[in-house]
């Protein structure tokens, strides 16, 4: 449950055991557009481990919010180049080089492509495909059996009408009283100290 501490006029909370790490400070916002306004500032003031939380995609966020390019698209590129590789291997390797079968004159090298064809769109699909989804899940540290962010009650209503930004505490600029301070002046409410379980 949360426990509530005073500082001044701010209302703090915290969740979680004051044992275990601190995790990060996470505050409430009550609409998109808040969130959004939110997003920039934090990310003017030069946080790097941070995140925005809304129940549905916000346009523009990634801009807001400072986002480099997603290495997943380099990834899959990779992951479909290797199926396509190997589909050439297998085909090639087998028909050119290991086996080659002369039928009807028909011939063994690169001219035979039309019939290779399907199977190396094939294998480049299904590598891309499994490489965007195990890629998205690294990229993103999943899989996991619980968030600390669970552990803070008032999260629950992401997936109604709440939003919501965390400030890590692995973050080299994390300071918890003056990132709790700049989280107040975001105009945010329900400001929360997250710890890590124990």
């Amino acid at each position: 449950m949360e426990r509530s501490t005073t500082k001044m006029t701010t209302p703090t909370t915290t969740t979680g055991s004051s044992k275990a790490p601190i995790y990060a400070v996470g505050v409430e916002f009550d609409s998109a557009r808040d969130l959004y306004h939110a997003a920039e500032k934090v990310r003017d003031a030069g946080y790097k481990r941070w995140d925005t939380f809304s129940p549905f995609p916000i346009h523009g966020m990634d801009t807001a919010m400072g986002l480099p390019k997603s290495w997943l698209s380099a990834l899959v590129f990779i992951g479909g180049l290797t199926g396509f590789s190997t589909a050439v291997f297998m085909e090639f390797g087998a028909s050119s080089f290991l086996y080659p079968l002369i039928v009807d004159a028909k011939p063994t090298n690169l001219m035979t492509i039309p019939a290779f064809f399907p199977i190396m769109f094939e294998l480049t699909i299904l590598f891309s495909a499994l490489t965007a989804t195990f890629g998205m899940l690294a990229l993103n540290g999943l899989p996991r059996w619980n968030h600390p962010l669970f552990n803070w009650d008032r999260f629950k209503k992401v997936t109604e009408d709440k939003f919501y930004i965390a400030i890590e505490a692995t973050d080299e600029k994390f300071s918890l009283e003056e990132t709790r301070q700049f989280l107040q002046s975001l105009g945010g409410s329900h400001i929360t100290v997250i710890y890590h379980d124990e």
